[in-house]
C-alpha cells in the first residue's frame, strides 16, 4: 500500500475548529452544536464542524444581500472575471491540499481528485470567468403605429437575480460547488452555499481562497450543518434563486418549497438511471474499458454514470465475462491509497443502502459478480454486475447511485429505444457503436438531456448539462446558465 502522507496544512485545517464562512471570515459560534465528519476509508472521525445557527444563516444572507447591492454589485464585469481567474490561480497553487481535503471526507480516490476534480474545477472556473464580459441583451424596433411622427426603440437587459442559495451533494462537493459559485458570481449574483454535512471541508477552504483572490466579503458565504439550513435558505425572502444538486425526492421537495416561498426560481440537477447501449458492432475490449471508466468511477457515485447496460444479444456474454474478470481483479483500498483502483462508499448511510440492494439482488439470484460487503472498518463493498430479470426489473428503474450495474440484452433498435426511454429519469444516455449513421438516427429518439457516443459521463464547461423528465429543471454550463442567474428586463422608449 502506498498511502499519501497528509500535508501539514491539511492537518492544521482539520484541527482548526472548522465551522462556517460568513461575510469574509471563518465563524465557529461559541457553544454551537457540532457534527462529526468521517473518513469513509476507515470510519474514523476526521474533525468536528460547528453547525450554523439560524442567526448565523441570517447573517450570511444579509451579508450576501449587502454585497449584491454594494461591493460585488458595483464590480465591473471585467473585474469580476479577473477575480474568478485569480481564484482559479489559487486553486492550482493549493491543488494538493484541496485534493486531500476532498478525498479524505468523500472517499474519492486521490488520483481522481488530483487528476479530475481539482483541475477540472479550474477549467470550469476559467470558462465561466470568460462569460463575465459577454452577458448582454438585444436591441429591436417595435412595430407600434406612429400617429404624429413619433418613433420607438426597444432593448433588453440581463440583470443579476440577486442572492442565490446553493445546495451541493456529497459526491463531488468541490467541483459542483465551483459550478454554483462561478455561475452566480459571473452573472453578478452573490451566494450562500450549503455543502453536504458529509463533505463540508474543501468548500470552506475555497471560501478562504476567494477572499485572497479579491472577491469581496459577503459575496460568497458557506453555512454548514443539517438540512434545516437548506430549508431556512429556500424559504428566505431575500433568496432570489435556489440551485440544488442531489436526489430526485429531495429535489422535488426543494422545488415545491421554493415555489411556495416566493415563486423563487430554481435550477434542479437531479438523479438518473442512465442507460448505455452497446450495439452489435461494438468491440468487446473497448466496451469493457468504457464501462469500467464510466460506471465504476468514484464507486458509481456519479449522477450521470451508466447504471443500465443494454447490450446486443450477440455480445452480451463476452462483455459480461470480461467485465466480471476485470471487476474481480480490482485492487480495493482507501481514498489516499495510491495503488487502489476502487475505494469506499462515501458514508455509512449510503453503505447501508447499497447493502440493502445487495440483499435483494442475491435473493433473486441476479448477481453475476460482486454483491457483497468487504471486511474492514471502512465503507467498502465489491464492484457489482447484475443480470436483469426482464425489462421491468426494479434494478432497471430505481437509482442505486453506487457500484451496481445491471445488464439486459436486446435484439433490435426499436426494442432498444423503447427500453432506454422506459424510465422516469432522463439525465444522460450513451450509444456505443462504430456506425455513425446508426448513432445519428438514435440520438433524437433517446429521451435524455445529454447523449454521449462512444463515451459517457464526461462533462465540458462549453456543453450545457441538465436533465429531462424527473432528472431536473434548467441547464448548467455553456451560455445556458446565464438564463437561470439573470432576469430579462425589457425597455421601450418613445422619442
Amino acid at each position: 500500500m502506498s498511502e499519501t502522507p497528509l500535508l501539514s496544512s491539511v492537518q492544521r485545517f482539520l484541527d482548526s475548529d472548522p465551522g462556517s464562512f460568513v461575510d469574509g471570515q471563518r465563524v465557529s459560534e461559541s457553544g454551537a452544536e457540532r457534527f462529526e465528519v468521517y473518513n469513509p476509508s476507515n470510519a474514523s472521525v476526521l474533525t468536528l464542524v460547528s453547525h450554523a445557527s439560524e442567526a448565523l444563516v441570517e447573517r450570511a444572507v444579509e451579508a450576501a444581500h449587502s454585497a449584491f447591492h454594494g461591493s460585488w454589485g458595483s464590480t465591473s464585469p471585467y473585474l469580476r472575471g479577473v477575480a474568478l481567474n485569480r481564484l482559479a490561480d489559487l486553486i492550482e497553487a493549493n491543488a494538493e491540499e484541496l485534493a486531500q481535503l476532498e478525498s479524505l471526507s468523500s472517499g474519492k480516490s486521490i488520483h481522481l481528485t488530483r487528476q479530475l476534480e481539482v483541475p477540472q474545477s479550474v477549467v470550469f472556473l476559467r470558462y465561466f470567468a470568460g462569460w463575465a464580459t459577454k452577458i448582454h441583451g438585444q436591441t429591436m424596433t417595435p412595430s407600434l403605429p406612429s400617429f404624429q411622427g413619433e418613433q420607438y426603440a426597444a432593448f433588453t437587459r440581463r440583470e443579476a437575480v440577486g442572492v442565490v442559495a446553493g445546495i451541493t451533494p456529497w459526491n463531488f462537493s468541490l467541483m459542483i460547488g465551483i459550478w454554483k459559485i462561478a455561475s452566480a458570481l459571473t452573472c453578478g449574483c452573490t451566494l450562500v452555499l450549503k455543502p453536504s454535512e458529509f463533505t463540508p471541508l474543501s468548500l470552506l477552504r475555497i471560501a478562504e481562497l476567494a477572499v485572497e483572490a479579491g472577491i469581496p466579503a459577503g459575496a460568497l458565504n458557506i453555512v454548514n450543518g443539517s438540512g434545516r439550513i437548506g430549508q431556512q435558505l429556500i424559504g428566505h425572502k431575500r433568496i432570489a434563486k435556489v440551485s440544488f444538486t442531489g436526489s430526485v425526492p429531495t429535489g422535488v421537495a426543494v422545488g415545491k418549497a421554493a415555489i411556495s416561498a416566493n415563486l423563487t426560481r430554481v435550477t434542479l440537477e437531479l438523479g438518473g438511471k442512465n442507460p448505455a447501449a452497446f450495439l452489435a458492432d461494438v468491440d468487446v475490449d473497448a466496451a469493457v474499458e468504457g464501462i469500467l471508466q464510466t460506471a465504476y468511477v468514484h464507486q458509481g457515485q456519479v449522477c450521470a454514470a451508466p447504471e443500465r447496460l443494454y447490450i446486443h444479444r450477440s455480445k452480451v456474454e463476452a462483455i459480461c465475462a470480461k467485465l466480471s474478470e476485470r471487476l474481480g481483479a480490482m485492487k480495493v483500498g482507501g481514498a489516499l491509497d495510491e495503488s487502489a483502483q476502487f475505494g469506499p462508499l462515501a458514508n455509512k448511510a449510503h453503505h447501508d443502502k447499497i447493502l440493502g440492494f445487495f440483499a435483494q439482488a442475491n435473493a433473486r439470484g441476479q448477481v453475476i459478480c460482486g454483491g457483497k460487503p468487504l471486511p474492514g472498518p471502512g465503507y467498502f463493498v465489491q464492484p457489482t454486475l447484475l443480470k436483469a430479470l426482464g425489462e421491468h426489473d426494479p434494478f432497471l428503474q430505481e437509482e442505486t447511485f453506487g457500484p451496481i450495474v445491471t445488464v439486459l440484452p436486446f435484439d433490435d433498435e426499436d426494442e432498444l429505444v423503447r427500453m432506454m426511454n422506459d424510465s422516469p429519469f432522463g439525465l444522460g444516455a450513451s450509444v456505443w457503436t462504430n456506425d455513425l449513421a446508426k448513432a445519428m438516427r438514435l440520438i433524437p429518439r433517446i429521451e435524455a438531456g445529454t447523449v454521449w457516443v462512444n463515451m459517457h459521463t464526461f462533462l465540458d464547461p462549453a456543453v450545457p448539462f441538465g436533465g429531462v423528465k424527473g432528472s431536473g429543471i434548467g441547464r448548467e454550463f455553456g451560455s445556458a446558465f446565464i438564463d437561470d442567474y439573470t432576469e430579462l428586463k425589457s425597455v421601450m422608449m418613445r422619442f
